[in-house]
């Protein structure tokens, strides 16, 4: 059987598998023999294999996203020697039962020859930093609200029952609250007087009921020492958040503009734009946004007909930051978000409504960087006049199918 051969696009190329203390990479092309050489990952061994590759005229080289290990080394080889492609690993999956770390680098450097790769998007240096400290600061916000579920968990345990009168145990009143038991192991009459407010939905009785526990010594340390968790990680992210209004300081303008858009803050902008960056000529439309970000349906099509299908895999963070916006869109008022999500929602269910109008919100923002142009309000009457329109549109349409002659006139 004779081996099957692709058409060669790049001249000279290598492929590299990455592993945390190895990389092994294959070169191949014009005037090279295929040669496979396995490099430690020590700065020093990285440098040599970026030697080795410009001694022998590589000038594309292409590896797997592997985890975080493929960092150092993009960074190590990225310059004006070398075009460096980081690519998803599901692009390039070799045949299963015939996988070893010399096979994989092979494949690479064949796939890249071939002009069969597609690099994905590695953003400049400086995004790259702004993604680190965005990213970090959601995890530490994650901890915090981990801490406030383990407070309740607490609280339960000691059967009082705070969550259950409170709209939040966080709050200015059961921060008061719960800072009494601690440092007195009961709640009287008297502490809830202090603290009460008519804002309160609950009535003092039944503030005090819930607050008529047991708690002991050890359930008071526990709540001592999860509150000063809790400060001193927002004590960190103050300082991140304040890390990252410095690096964005030269685009405040930007960063207001996309705060007009309905759900967005400027928390979920400056998480945007670490994200996706502020440059939108990566992305030739809007669809390429949406699909990179994994916030629109795939492609299902069969016998010619389109199906409906699952969304792509995508940037999880950015799906998560529109996710987060989108909830916030729908509880504006008289807004086209918040009228088209409740139009979708009772047809299509809340989950694909929320992600519509992620997706609508990534085009806003993608339309705002590309043309730095505000966000222009439609309204909630536009939604309801487009379907108006529609509506008309079809009842026409079908009366006109039974062989009418139709003249629309507004009644008066």
């Amino acid at each position: 059987m004779s081996e099957v051969s692709f058409t060669q696009v790049v001249q000279r190329g290598c492929g590299i598998d990455i592993h945390r203390d190895e990389a092994v990479a294959t070169i191949g092309g014009e005037g090279l023999n295929t040669e496979t050489r396995s490099y430690k990952t020590f700065s020093s061994s990285l440098t040599e294999l970026k030697e080795w590759l410009i001694e022998n005229g590589v000038t594309h080289v292409a590896m797997e996203s592997t985890g975080v290990y493929w960092k150092p080394v993009y960074k190590i080889l990225e310059g004006p020697e070398l075009t460096v492609w980081i690519v998803n690993a599901r692009h390039i999956k070799y045949v299963p039962g015939h996988k070893t770390d010399k096979k994989d680098s092979a494949w690479i450097c064949k796939l890249l020859l071939a002009g069969l790769l597609k690099p994905s998007y590695i953003p400049p240096r400086e995004q790259r930093q702004l993604r680190d400290l965005t990213r970090y600061r959601t995890k530490l916000v994650q901890q915090i609200a981990s801490e406030k579920n383990r407070i309740i968990r607490i609280l339960e345990d000691c059967n009082i029952k705070l969550d259950s009168v409170l709209s939040s145990t966080s709050g200015v009143v059961a921060t008061k609250l719960i800072d009494k038991l601690i440092d007195n192991g009961k709640v009287t009459m008297t502490d809830i007087d202090e603290v009460y407010h008519r804002n309160l939905s609950a009535s003092k009785e039944l503030l005090y009921m819930a607050c008529e526990g047991f708690i002991e010594e050890h359930h008071a340390f526990m709540l001592k020492k999860i509150r000063k968790s809790m400060e001193q990680t927002q004590e960190v992210i103050d300082e991140i958040t304040e890390r990252i209004r410095q690096l964005l300081s030269p685009y405040e303008n930007v960063v207001e503009l996309l705060r007009e858009v309905p759900g967005l803050n400027t928390k979920t902008v400056e998480d945007l734009i670490a994200e996706i960056g502020l440059d939108m000529s990566q992305f030739p439309s809007e669809k390429h946004i949406a699909s990179w970000a994994g916030i629109c349906p795939g492609n299902n099509e069969s016998a010619g007909k389109k199906k409906d299908s699952r969304t792509n895999p995508g940037n999880k963070h950015v799906k998560a930051v529109l996710t987060e916006a989108a909830w916030a869109a729908t509880r504006t008022k008289d807004t086209f978000y918040s009228e088209r999500y409740h139009r979708l929602a009772s047809r299509r269910g809340k989950k694909r409504a929320l992600l519509a109008i992620g997706h609508s919100i990534l085009k806003s923002v993608y339309f705002v960087l590309k043309t730095n142009v505000s966000y222009k309000e439609l309204g909630a009457d536009y939604v309801r006049k487009q379907r108006e329109e529609k509506r008309k549109a079809y009842l026409k349409k079908e009366i006109e199918a039974l062989g009418y002659e139709v003249e629309l006139k507004k009644v008066v």
